[in-house]
């Protein structure tokens, strides 16, 4: 006999993202497969984003509980806000606490452990700055900043 699997709850996003909480999420914007996107701590997200697949966005975090055999029994929670029109690359994890600006592009496997300004492009673990954003028209081009070129 079959046992029923519950599986992930219903999104109007993506049958395979995982999102828990309430967080608003501009229009236009789209969520990947095997993303986990956590509201439970106040998550917004701006229009026209993509989220691509494997992202992790995190709005709380168990660290001082666990570590400290539950004598610290909360679990903290801090809100994300993302801008409108970012990109997130594949398996990037934006952690909780972090505001991203408008126009960002972050890394595929970007660590995000500190804000973001608008127009940045950002890599690494942990994330940092490695170019800026320049959009006129049609024409997008991501310019190397100085420590980086």
């Amino acid at each position: 006999m079959t046992q029923p699997h519950p599986g992930l709850p219903e999104n109007p996003y993506n049958p395979h993202a995982w999102i828990i909480g309430e967080p608003v999420i501009g229009p236009g914007t789209w969520i990947g497969a095997f993303t986990v996107i956590d509201g439970s701590g106040g998550l917004t997200i701006g229009s026209g984003c993509d989220i691509s697949c494997g992202v992790q966005i995190y709005t709380h975090s168990s660290a001082r509980r666990c570590v400290s055999g539950r004598a610290y029994p909360h679990v903290d929670r801090a809100p994300v806000t993302i801008g409108d029109r970012v990109f997130i690359g594949a398996n990037a994890t934006i952690m909780m606490g972090v505001t991203i600006g408008d126009g960002v592009v972050i890394g595929a496997g970007a660590v995000v452990t500190k804000d973001v300004p608008a127009g940045t492009v950002v890599a690494g673990v942990p994330a940092r700055p490695v170019a800026a954003v320049e959009v006129d028209g049609t024409d997008v081009r991501f310019t190397p900043l100085a420590a980086h070129s």
